[in-house]
């Protein structure tokens, strides 16, 4: 008779206050701290190898959404969880601002946009190192990001917060679903970083970004 062989099981990660401090801090979204790739180049990706946009009353299967890692860039509206290991002072959630930066005890304002929560971390601990603390131990988590927006035919058009792995869709659904008059076939997402803007016409499937505008066209018949 055949057994199988042992199975491997994996710990579920402690969030950054328990690690500090052996004490939970709730369960923020975390995001990866290695990788690339930036978020023009993942929402390209997604909008090349989507299929074509969906016609009226589609029932099929969507496209899996995806979700954030270690590309993910930071950007005004984005609140953060900033770990300083055994420096209870400076550990503490920080908005980032309309400037882009966020403002920490010691070292003042800190540039986070367009960068990742690694390379946030990396620039937090080499300012505290000038002249501050020995050998800082930094880590940065989004504790929420920033919101999306949705506008033309949807019942409730306006500002909403974002959650991992949003589509198109479930934007829509946010925002009270489509009005009588929506092209429900027709919607433009417009994607926004550093490197400029980006507009397409994409399937409800579409993952979102945060930051993101979805705009819903008017039929006229």
């Amino acid at each position: 008779m055949q057994t199988s062989g042992p199975v491997a099981m994996t710990q579920p990660r402690a969030d950054l206050d328990s690690m500090a401090y052996g004490q939970p801090y709730g369960a923020p979204q975390p995001v990866a701290v290695a990788g690339g790739g930036g978020a023009i180049s993942a929402l390209t990706s997604s909008f090349a190898s989507a299929p074509a946009p969906m016609p009226v009353g589609y029932t099929g299967p969507m496209a899996a959404p995806v979700r954030y890692d270690a590309s993910y860039h930071l950007d005004a509206g984005d609140k953060l969880r900033v770990v300083v290991y055994g420096q209870e002072g400076l550990t503490n959630s920080y908005a980032i601002d309309a400037g882009g930066s966020i403002t920490m005890p010691l070292i003042g304002a800190v540039p986070a946009r367009g960068r990742t929560p690694a390379g946030l971390a990396g620039e937090i601990a080499a300012r505290l190192r000038n002249g501050y603390i020995r050998e800082p131990s930094v880590a940065v988590e989004v504790e929420s990001y920033r919101p999306f927006f949705i506008l033309g035919e949807v019942s409730a058009p306006g500002q909403y917060p974002y959650v991992p792995n949003m589509t198109v869709e479930s934007a829509v659904a946010i925002a009270g679903g489509f009005s009588p008059r929506a092209k429900r076939d027709v919607v433009t997402v417009t994607h926004t970083e550093a490197g400029g803007a980006m507009r397409a016409v994409v399937p409800l499937g579409t993952p979102l970004n945060p930051g993101d505008t979805v705009f819903v066209g008017e039929r006229w018949f």
